[in-house]
């Protein structure tokens, strides 16, 4: 069966390692409203990576679900992602099949990763597009109605801009873009800050602003990065919500975030996210994309509350985290780069049917792993110093950061290799998804 014989459905999806019962009964209510509201069958599905306990109390927490017209439930621990994987990477044909294995489903923590696992079974199921929500957020209320983002992103998505501009309470897009179908919509969050860096700027305001800059190109001038500093991990701030506004636009990657985005089908299946473990920020490629290649999105203010689970006040947490944070900011050598040739690239992005080209993708990150290393490195010295003038756990990490270093480097140049690989695997991938499509509700 063809997609455009299939029935209209969608993937609302909630990737999880950690105890989120009441996201689920949540996230279900958002499933109900999309299937009602706008008739779609939606496919929700839970990624579980959490421990047996954890992932018993889910299982309890999805059948506490009611059951609703054209909502189908898919409970998913990691051994049923396994196997569906080996499956698809078998039918594929795709070469170094352990190493892909290993990329979508790595032993350690992958933002891109466990979204891409979604991207291809959501390909397995049918899907239309993928709608993602984390499990560290909840929804807002206002007039005691939940204010669920599904609204405005099946109100777009999938569209074209010029028939998606009468669902819109503005329209700030190039005319000659109108054509090109409605790519990304998104929105952003409120609450804690996206990153769980919080406590340096409390201690230290300069230290922060050292460190955080260090996300920025290397050659930016002081006032670009002290204003990518006041923006940077922020989302929409402190601002609740009164009542709904989208604009259809060019979305700046700035104003949205994983925890509140969907996708059309046409992207999440021609490029994946990188899969790099320990990264934050790992999944936020697929954002820049869209916006480099000039595909209209809508931008909406359905924004969701940003919380910190405990875990990450714990001496392992506070070390595993640090570590994420600072492999992000090496991999930033990288992806400015790519970030910098997708942008003069423009509309060259795209094919003669208006879809990304793969290829120009992995040409611009297979130049970006012949860069000079010595920024990193003048990266990690920053973040020594930084982080020893703060002192106490900061201090400590400094020192087991400076026994890391050489490994370090060599994992953020790694990780770009391993995405080029993954984005060159990719398109056999989806296809035998689809082909092999995707079990019963709860696998």
């Amino acid at each position: 069966m063809n997609r455009a014989s299939r029935p209209d459905r969608i993937c609302l999806v909630l990737p999880t390692n950690r105890e989120c019962s009441a996201t689920i009964a949540a996230i279900g209510e958002e499933a109900v409203y999309a299937a009602r509201r706008f008739g779609v069958e939606v496919r929700l599905l839970i990624l579980d990576s959490a421990d047996t306990a954890t992932r018993s109390a889910h299982a309890r927490a999805v059948a506490d679900l009611p059951a609703a017209a054209n909502v189908v439930v898919h409970h998913v621990d990691e051994a049923a992602q396994r196997d569906f994987l080996r499956s698809v990477i078998q039918r594929s044909g795709v070469a170094e099949p352990e190493t892909v294995l290993r990329l979508l489903l790595p032993a350690d923590v992958s933002y891109g990763a466990c979204t891409d696992r979604a991207f291809l079974i959501a390909a397995a199921l049918g899907c239309r597009s993928v709608h993602r929500r984390d499990s560290d957020s909840t929804y807002q209320v206002l007039d005691g109605a939940t204010v669920f983002p599904v609204h405005h992103e099946l109100l777009s998505l999938g569209r074209t801009a010029a028939e998606a501009s009468e669902s819109v309470t503005e329209t700030l897009l190039d005319p000659a873009l109108a054509p090109r179908t409605v790519s990304m919509v998104g929105s952003s969050f409120i609450g804690e800050l996206s990153v769980d860096i919080g406590e340096i700027a409390r201690l230290d305001k300069g230290v922060y602003h050292d460190v955080v800059s260090l996300w920025a190109p290397a050659d930016w001038p002081d006032e670009s990065k002290r204003h990518l500093v006041e923006e940077s991990f922020t989302g929409a701030g402190s601002a609740r919500f009164t009542g709904d506004h989208s604009t259809l636009t060019v979305v700046d990657p700035m104003r949205v975030d994983m925890c509140n985005i969907s996708f059309d089908h046409q992207v999440y299946e021609r490029v994946p996210l990188p899969p790099a473990t320990s990264t934050i920020g790992s999944d936020y490629f697929l954002i820049h994309l869209v916006h480099d290649a000039a595909l209209p999105g809508v931008l909406h203010n359905r924004t969701i509350e940003n919380f910190y689970t405990p875990e990450r006040r714990t001496d392992a947490g506070f070390a595993a985290y640090q570590t994420r944070f600072v492999k992000f900011l090496l991999s930033m050598l990288y992806f400015n780069f790519v970030y910098a040739r997708m942008a003069a690239a423009g509309g060259t992005l795209l094919d003669g049917q208006g879809h990304v080209r793969p290829d120009t993708v992995i040409q611009f990150l297979r130049e970006s792993t012949g860069l000079d290393r010595s920024e990193n490195v003048w990266r990690l010295d920053r973040v020594d110093t930084s982080y020893r003038k703060l002192g106490g756990r900061y201090e400590a990490f400094a020192e087991q950061l400076a026994t890391r270093r050489e490994q370090l480097l060599d994992e953020a140049e790694r990780d770009i290799d391993e995405f080029a690989l993954l984005t060159g695997a990719w398109a056999p991938l989806v296809a035998a998804a689809a082909d092999h499509g995707f079990g019963s509700a709860g696998g």
